[in-house]
């Protein structure tokens, strides 16, 4: 019966090919998404899914932590305050042994398997928080956290007993499996990314814009995917130079850290400097000296701009709506450049036009 069920996963799996999966983990610290690897480990990742499709993750914790270096969780038993002594002996001796994995890296989800019994790995798992070079070669990993391995750190700060249990419930709330979503605009044309347009949410109130990837396809890809993937969210508006331009996007105004792969989406834009010039309601990337210096930081232009930014600075959008409240934005009281009040990006939604 063990050996059909699993023929029949490894079906589902294969014939899903090229299709790749997730797991989405919601629990009461928050929530992170795991990659799954049904390529290196397809037993352990179909018991993995196959169990969190039946809800068996649902209401176990997280029950032995090592502060910065692994969290581990999934077992049945957990589900019962009163069976703590048993705690970790769950909900194993299911699946059959598989390779080992040659490193255990930071985000690596793992098996749990008893010592000396190889064929002893089930539902639980574990997550390396940091690189865990002792542990390289020793254990089957199934997945790797690609977003969300703040709140897996977070979990492995939680207070533990003399035995490294923990002594606060960090619940799984649902382990949802998905196909991993295709990565928004990387390959869209400049036909394709006209189609799009962004809707600032601002304290203030909406700001329409509306791109020019004819002139600067690059650098509206970037601007839709910092958008999309929320870097934007909470920044706030921190230059006010009135008739000349509002500027909002840096980082450090943010309100919240950004996440890990927040993080690694934010680089260095080559400069795509074209014709367009920078009249009232033009967006534009802001920029040090060096011409490839742009990042995040953006402005959009409120008056006669002085004709050295045209050709001199990436103009990538205009404002097609809420021209008011960009002039209600310059109006605001403000020492120098910097508004006494904060006004705030609260988030961009990006939509079809």
């Amino acid at each position: 019966m063990i050996a059909f069920v699993f023929s029949a996963l490894l079906g589902v799996l294969q014939a899903a090919a090229p299709t790749t999966k997730q797991a989405v983990v919601d629990t009461t610290a928050g929530t992170f998404v795991i990659d799954l690897d049904a390529a290196d480990a397809p037993l352990t990742t179909a018991y993995f899914m196959k169990t969190a499709s039946a809800g068996g993750f649902n209401g176990t914790i997280f029950h032995k932590v090592i502060k910065y270096g692994i969290v581990q969780g999934g077992d049945p038993l957990t589900r019962d305050p009163a069976r703590r002594a048993q705690w970790g002996t769950g909900g194993l001796n299911a699946v059959k042994d598989e390779p080992r994995a040659a490193k255990m890296r930071r985000g690596s989800v793992a098996v749990v398997t008893v010592p000396g019994k190889p064929d002893s790995a089930g539902q639980q798992f574990f997550i390396a928080v940091v690189d865990q070079p002792g542990l390289d070669g020793k254990y089957t990993v199934f997945g790797h956290v690609s977003d969300g391995i703040e709140i897996v750190q977070k979990i492995s700060e939680t207070p533990i007993d003399d035995k490294g249990l923990a002594t606060e419930r960090v619940e799984i709330k649902s382990v949802v499996i998905r196909d991993t979503p295709p990565v928004l605009f990387v390959n869209d044309s400049v036909q394709e990314l006209g189609a799009y347009r962004a809707v600032l949410d601002t304290s203030a109130g909406p700001i329409v814009v509306e791109f020019l990837p004819e002139k600067a396809r690059e650098t509206v890809r970037q601007f839709l995917r910092l958008a999309d993937a929320g870097v934007y969210n909470g920044v706030a508006f921190h230059r006010v130079a009135p008739g000349f331009v509002i500027q909002t996007g840096a980082m450090n105004t943010r309100a919240a850290p950004l996440t890990e792969k927040q993080q690694t989406l934010i680089h260095n834009l080559a400069p795509e400097f074209n014709d367009t010039k920078h009249v009232k309601g033009i967006v534009s990337m802001a920029r040090g000296d060096a011409p490839d210096s742009a990042t995040t930081s953006f402005f959009i232009v409120t008056g006669a701009a002085p004709p050295a930014l045209d050709g001199n600075y990436t103009a990538f959008g205009r404002v097609v709506d809420g021209m008011n409240v960009v002039d209600a934005i310059e109006q605001t009281p403000r020492t120098g450049e910097t508004p006494n009040a904060r006004i705030e990006l609260k988030s961009i939604k990006i939509e079809r036009k």
